[in-house]
């Protein structure tokens, strides 16, 4: 979700997390740039919030940790830290890291006017360096549609599309099954 870039120099990482940490905003970091990020419209908190509920109750106990949108994903290979919508990661490693996940196995955007090229972009380009990374998932706000991008064998990524034709879905990364209705509960589409 960038909207502008607001500084005019290059920062560290360590100074990123630095000013990320005493801002009032979230801003995501991307090769030495800090970029402030944009609102979100209710049905996007909506969903972003339904998923998480039900990716939260399904592992608890299991030892993986579900993350909302305040939990930044460094790739640390290609000098970026984003704020993923729903961000789940099973590998003890991150626990050592309060501020940023390096390990997620899932990774779910919930797409809206102003980031869906780049979260269909350059965004999931980048996510893709991440090796833990299993699942990419994009969520549309305008009807019901998931599209998930999952990393095969050979490392290609896989595309599975969910409508509202089909009344499950599947996040394999965490061995999840739910219900379109689950995800899109409360939403109110624009006509």
């Amino acid at each position: 979700m960038i909207a502008s870039s607001q500084e005019n120099y290059l920062v560290t990482p360590e100074e990123y997390l630095q000013l990320e940490e005493q801002s009032q905003e979230k801003h995501e970091y991307i090769n030495g740039y800090i970029y402030a990020m944009a609102g979100a419209s209710d049905p996007h908190v909506t969903i972003a919030l339904n998923l998480a509920v039900l990716l939260r109750n399904h592992v608890r106990g299991s030892g993986c940790r579900v993350y909302m949108s305040d939990m930044k994903a460094r790739i640390e290979s290609l000098n970026r830290f984003y704020y993923p919508d729903v961000m789940v990661t099973c590998d003890q490693r991150d626990q050592e890291t309060p501020n940023y996940k390096k390990f997620p196995c899932l990774i779910v955007e919930v797409l809206s006017d102003s980031t869906e090229a780049f979260d269909r972009g350059d965004k999931f380009a980048d996510y893709q360096a991440l090796e833990s990374l299993q699942e990419y998932v994009l969520i549309n706000t305008k009807r019901q549609r998931v599209e998930c991008f999952r990393r095969n064998e050979q490392g290609l990524w896989i595309l599975q599309s969910y409508t509202s034709a089909q009344e499950l879905f599947s996040l394999n990364s965490v061995k999840f099954e739910g219900t379109m209705a689950a995800l899109y509960e409360d939403v109110v589409f624009a006509s």
